[in-house]
C-alpha cells in the first residue's frame, strides 16, 4: 500500500540562532524595510514638523531633518540647525520647547542652552542640534549621519 503524498514544505532557514540574531544578521534595512508601513503622516511626522516650523520661525538657518531610522539607535529622527548668536539660539531652544509641550510631549530635555556654541534638545525620538556656524563646520553632523553613511555601507 502506497502513502499520500506528503505536500512540500517549506525550506527552513538555514542560519543558526534566534530570530532576534538572525535579524541582526541581515543588517538594519532588512528589518527596516519589514517594520515599514503605509506612508500615512505619523506623530514622528508630526513633531519634526513642529520643530522644524519653530526653528523658521525663528530665523534658524540651514535646517536639516536626518531621518536615521535604522541607522542609530538613540533616536529615529535628527534636526539640524545654525543660529547667529547666543541670544537666538536660546530663544529658539525655548521656543522648541514650548511648542513640543503644546503638542504633546511633556519630556522635553536641553543641555547647552546657558550660552554655549551647541545646544541639543532630546524630544525623545528626534534630537535637534543647534549649533553657531563655527561649531556646526567644525562638527559635521550632516557628514557624519547624512546620505553619505548610506553610500559607505
Amino acid at each position: 500500500m502506497r502513502k499520500p503524498a506528503r505536500p512540500a514544505l517549506p525550506q527552513a532557514d538555514k542560519t543558526p540562532g534566534t530570530p532576534r540574531k538572525k535579524a541582526t544578521a541581515a543588517g538594519p534595512r532588512a528589518v527596516a524595510s519589514r517594520l515599514r508601513r503605509a506612508p500615512e503622516p505619523s506623530r514622528l511626522d508630526e513633531l519634526q514638523r513642529v520643530i522644524v516650523d519653530s526653528l523658521e520661525d525663528d530665523k534658524a538657518e540651514n535646517v536639516v531633518a536626518l531621518d536615521l531610522e535604522g541607522k542609530a539607535t538613540f533616536c529615529d529622527r535628527m534636526v539640524i540647525a545654525t543660529g547667529l548668536a547666543d541670544r537666538q539660539i536660546t530663544a529658539m531652544a525655548q521656543h522648541l520647547e514650548e511648542k513640543l509641550h503644546e503638542s504633546g510631549l511633556k519630556r522635553v530635555q536641553i543641555e547647552g542652552a546657558g550660552g554655549s556654541d551647541w545646544v541639543l534638545i532630546d524630544a525623545g525620538d528626534i534630537v535637534v542640534h543647534l549649533f553657531k556656524p563655527e561649531a556646526r563646520a567644525m562638527y559635521a553632523l550632516e557628514k557624519m549621519w547624512g546620505a553619505d553613511l548610506d553610500e559607505a555601507v
